[in-house]
């Protein structure tokens, strides 16, 4: 089916959902429905730089917008958490994020943080040559020599280059994300990380709560290296 009923859209859309029947489903790719927002939508409904579907769909086929910095033309291109949307002739960038509200945020950003974003590490696989695979929560896989990485760690790569700027380690001391179950949007410090000896996840303790580690995006050590919307430094 290649359309959604806005009623049954995800709780993380910031949209409005009696002014029709009928919206945009995003295609498959490299995020899940209810953690990523239709280009169409972000050009419409988020930035409003059309004012109809037709006319935002005139926009992304004529290669006007690009996400992680590269041009994309399909108006059903999933943009989801950490992504980079750039508007190149208008010279402005935005981050998709999470609220408190626990809905996705177009949040705009400058042009320096617009040549990064931040990948979590989901799981590692070894390939030929004895390199090791990662496998990153946007999709995208990055080849490296030394395997010094592990599941949970987040690295600050460039786009579209994909080169390895900095890692975040999933680790005492370190900021943290939470994109999921009642504490998403929140930033908190990681306290402990309980090993789990069975199938069920890792618990993560944090100032204040505890969540799983599936949940758990480290963000920076003294502070943040995204701003999440509304919030004007950590801690705030």
């Amino acid at each position: 089916m290649s359309h959604l009923k806005r009623l049954k859209a995800p709780r993380t859309w910031q949209l409005e959902r009696k002014v029709a029947t009928w919206t945009v489903k995003p295609s498959p790719g490299p995020h899940a429905v209810e953690k990523s927002i239709p280009l169409l939508l972000i050009i419409r409904d988020f930035l409003h730089l059309a004012d109809t579907g037709k006319e935002a769909k005139k926009i992304i086929s004529a290669r006007e917008i690009m996400v992680d910095g590269k041009v994309r033309n399909d108006y059903k291109y999933p943009c989801g958490l950490m992504d980079v949307i750039s508007v190149p002739k208008m010279g402005e960038h935005y981050r998709i994020l999470f609220d408190r509200r626990r809905v996705l945020r177009v949040v705009p950003i400058d042009d320096e943080r617009a040549q990064w974003k931040l990948c979590r590490i989901e799981n590692k696989t070894v390939v030929r040559g004895g390199k090791t695979q990662l496998n990153l929560h946007d999709g995208r896989n990055l080849i490296v020599e030394e395997d010094s990485y592990k599941t949970g760690d987040v690295l600050r790569i460039s786009v579209p280059s994909q080169e390895i700027l900095e890692t975040i380690p999933a680790e005492k001391g370190y900021l943290a994300l939470i994109t999921g179950g009642k504490h998403t949007g929140e930033i908190a410090e990681i306290e402990e990380i309980t090993v789990t000896r069975s199938s069920m996840p890792n618990i993560v303790i944090l100032k204040g709560f505890s969540t799983i580690k599936p949940y758990v995006f480290p963000v920076g050590k003294e502070k943040p290296l995204v701003q999440l919307p509304g919030v004007e430094e950590y801690g705030s």
